[in-house]
């Protein structure tokens, strides 16, 4: 078996190194990228090469001009599904276990099942890369196809039965040969945390590629760390003491007879004794909390959300809750907890496919052909993708008056208004269509309004040094990071009563009256230049004057950087503030949802909060729309495609529950 995964690995390596070829000859002789100028390129930058080369040499032939949705569309196409399917919690990865009670379980061997079975594998849904097989998009026939799909399930979910043994082998071997060296130099690892795969999907936005979702998740990497640090367990700190005590005192005298005596090393079994001590003192001691820290839940979860975009509702105001952090635990597990459900997975994976994949049919079906749509040029894809307001958007997510989803087809946690702001901010010359655009301009419309009764930038400029060391433990942070910073504990320092650098009180406000002040301040000019015309809704920070603090380290010795230098720092600036202001929107739109959905949670005050509907005054649609109370999900019924109306409401409302934990 160890000579098989060898052999594997080696193939997969040639294999690896022959796409990889291929790709720089695009780059190279297509896009007349040269090889040692690639990594001073943005993805931007990229991608407008190829909409350009799309336009001399027509490499798709059903469409002269690509978008960049269109790209975005052609890479993402079967993980945007995956992203939806996940939001309106139609993949089973929730598991109600007795003594467990609600456990998430994806690992990448399930995962690989799911879409082996919905994308590519034989008897999949899509009959190639790019169409789904048209009988799936008639509604005749949708319990028959059902029944086949429950036999494809059946029989993959056999197969991975009938070779659970030999995947379990391969499993151990792969954590064996991946891991047992860092566990050798660092055991401590074990206790490090890592993004799970459920959590990578679940903060996915639509079209967010790889490397912008990894570079999210890595910038709320530490907050995440600080706020799941926060909780300690007394019992499990005082035995972790006292086991590293004992291990340390062993582990010294052995080393003290090494040194008096080399041939106590000849003793059997002595260096064994050395490493496991070492590994044991190593491990208890990442389980004992340091005595200095004191931690703020409320405040780290806010900081969090900055950066991870999403939140259930019930996770406000409940920061300091076991059960919070269990399910924030969920997104983001222990290193030793995702290698020991990767082992599991052999055994656990056909099971899951079995008994409940299998009862998921027909609502896999009734999904696949409500939500999928055919664009020209690019094929079917989900139509969750297209950050449709109109027919996606959620009420009290800033969009009442302007979409016509039933709850069937509301995206769940406001994921199509954050995707498609997030999509506009990263995309500053994507044209979006008249719905978007709308509420992109209600949005603008509202942040200024409210940015009135905020706190002005530079008074929250002048707290930045204060917050930043309030959120942060290291100097060393970022212009943005400081912004952002100041933007979280603006409102915890003015209703402490702290005063600002001059000497005199602020009245308190809100993080999204702060939020949006910041945001009313970052108009179209100058940091972006050329790339925000045409786009008279652009949100980027691109008026900035250079003398202000957060950008004058990008301004300073200009003269005195070569021009490679100075357009690698300029992107990497452009890139670092157009991720804090996403962040800044999150906060922003977070905090009016709470308005609306939960009025009697929401912390601060508003003064005179201006509905969205009474903005603009051409927003299209109806304005009477009323969210009925959430329920839980339910059964997927079958769609009306003839009147567009739903026969079930679906939506993934959960209760918050009480339990004890750490404040500040």
């Amino acid at each position: 078996m160890a000579a098989i995964f060898w052999i594997y690995r080696l193939i997969k390596v040639f294999c690896n190194i022959l796409s990889y070829w291929e790709i720089r000859q695009f780059y190279s002789k297509a896009l007349k990228i040269r090889m040692d100028e690639l990594c001073n390129f943005t993805w931007q930058e990229v991608q407008d090469r190829l909409i350009s080369l799309q336009r001399e040499h027509q490499m798709c032939i059903h469409k002269k001009e690509l978008t960049e949705l269109d790209i975005y569309h052609r890479i993402l196409r079967f993980k945007n599904y995956m992203v939806a399917m996940i939001n309106k919690s139609l993949l089973p990865v929730q598991l109600q276990l007795p003594l467990l009670g609600n456990v998430v379980f994806l690992t990448q061997g399930l995962k690989y099942n799911f879409e082996l079975i919905l994308f590519w594998g034989p008897g999949s849904l899509f009959q190639n890369k790019w169409n789904l097989h048209p009988k799936y998009k008639r509604s005749g026939n949708r319990l028959e196809l059902a029944q086949q799909l429950r036999r494809v399930i059946l029989l993959i979910g056999l197969a991975n039965l009938l070779l659970c043994p030999f995947i379990l082998v391969w499993q151990v071997l792969y954590a064996f040969f991946s891991y047992t060296d860092i566990i050798r130099r660092e055991p401590g690892s074990l206790g490090a945390r890592r993004w799970s795969w459920f959590g990578r999907l679940y903060l996915r936005h639509f079209n967010e590629l790889d490397h912008e979702l990894h570079g999210r998740l890595g910038r709320g990497y530490k907050a995440t760390s600080k706020y799941m640090n926060s909780f300690t367990s007394p019992m499990l700190t005082v035995l972790a003491k006292n086991v590293a005590f004992f291990s340390g005192s062993v582990l010294a005298v052995l080393i003290a007879l090494t040194v008096y005596d080399e041939d106590v090393l000849t003793v059997q079994h002595i260096l064994t004794a050395i490493t496991v001590l070492g590994v044991v003192i190593t491990v208890t001691r990442s389980f004992i909390p340091d005595e200095h820290m004191v931690w703020c839940p409320e405040q780290l979860l806010q900081c969090v959300l900055a950066h991870i975009h999403y939140m259930p509702d019930h996770w406000r105001g409940n920061a300091n809750k076991s059960e919070t952090r269990d399910e924030v635990a969920q997104l983001f597990q222990y290193k030793a907890v995702f290698i020991l459900e990767e082992l599991l997975s052999p055994i656990v994976t056909p099971f899951i496919l079995i008994f409940h994949l299998r009862n998921k049919s027909l609502e896999i079906i009734d999904f696949f052909r409500n939500f999928t749509v055919e664009v020209v040029g690019v094929g079917d894809i989900c139509s969750f993708a297209q950050m449709d307001i109109r027919r996606h958007g959620n009420p009290t997510w800033m969009s009442e008056g302007q979409t016509e989803a039933s709850i069937y087809q509301q995206a769940e946690n406001g994921k199509t208004e954050l995707s498609l702001m997030h999509f506009t901010i990263k995309n500053p010359r994507w044209q979006p269509p008249q719905e978007s655009s709308v509420f992109i301009s209600h949005l603008k419309e509202k942040v200024h309004h409210d940015a009135l009764t905020g706190p002005t930038p530079q008074q929250l400029m002048s707290e930045a040094p204060l917050c930043t060391s309030l959120q942060s433990n290291d100097s060393g942070v970022t212009g943005p990071d400081n912004l952002l910073a100041s933007v979280l504990a603006h409102p915890m320092l003015t209703a402490s009563g702290l005063q600002g650098r001059e000497h005199r009180f602020i009245p308190p406000s809100t993080a999204a009256s702060a939020a949006a002040s910041v945001l009313a301040s970052l108009s179209a000019s100058q940091l972006h230049g050329p790339t925000s015309r045409g786009r008279p809704q652009s949100l980027l920070p691109t008026s900035i004057h250079p003398e202000s603090t957060v950008y004058h380290s990008a301004h300073t010795n200009n003269d005195s950087m070569s021009a490679s230098d100075y357009h690698i720092r300029s992107n990497a600036l452009h890139s670092e503030f157009a991720s804090a202001e996403m962040s800044l929107h999150a906060i922003y739109m977070h905090e009016l949802h709470q308005q609306t959905s939960h009025p009697q949670r929401t912390s601060g005050h508003w003064q005179n909060p201006v509905p969205m509907r009474d903005l603009h005054p051409h927003g299209g649609l109806s304005t009477s729309l009323s969210m009925p109370a959430p329920v839980h999900l339910g059964g997927w019924r079958e769609e009306d495609e003839e009147e567009n109306e739903d026969d079930q409401e679906i939506n993934s409302g959960s209760t918050s529950k009480q339990g004890t934990g750490s404040s500040c």
